[in-house]
């Protein structure tokens, strides 16, 4: 029987788990970073409302633009109690109190903008950061 090669020794007690510890932290760094909001194709600079998209903020922070935001169809967002909540890929998430946005819905349809994040390892969730309901009808 021969001894093991040194060099593969040492990849396997010390490189890889020094790898996988740079990547688990590269991943919760990125996880835990705010996406930068830009209106890649320029199609909203023109409008009339992009200034006031952009200004648009909640409890939670700035909302960004309208080229974030999404817009719902009123079978994807109901109220009830004084509560939100939406319809997201396939699934109902609550609207925190402090993601509604209580100004003038200037554009009239209901918007929201979902984060989405996974917690360590978990599944991918949806934190709702700015909420605008429209009109019921």
């Amino acid at each position: 029987m021969t001894a093991p090669c040194k060099s593969k020794t040492v990849w396997r007690n010390f490189v890889i788990p020094v790898a996988f510890v740079a990547v688990l932290l590269a991943a919760r760094v990125l996880a835990l970073h705010p996406a930068v909001a830009r209106d890649l194709d320029g199609r909203f600079t023109n409008s009339p409302l992009h200034g006031w998209f952009e200004s648009l903020r909640s409890g939670k922070g700035p909302c960004c633009s309208d080229a974030d935001g999404r817009a719902l169809s009123d079978v994807d967002w109901e109220s009830k109690d004084g509560h939100y909540r939406v319809y997201i890929d396939g699934e109902w998430w609550n609207v925190p109190d402090d993601a509604v946005i209580r100004e003038p819905n200037l554009a009239g349809r209901t918007m929201v903008w979902p984060v989405y994040y996974s917690p360590e390892g978990g599944p991918l969730r949806i934190e709702i950061r700015c909420f605008m309901p429209g009109s019921m009808t």
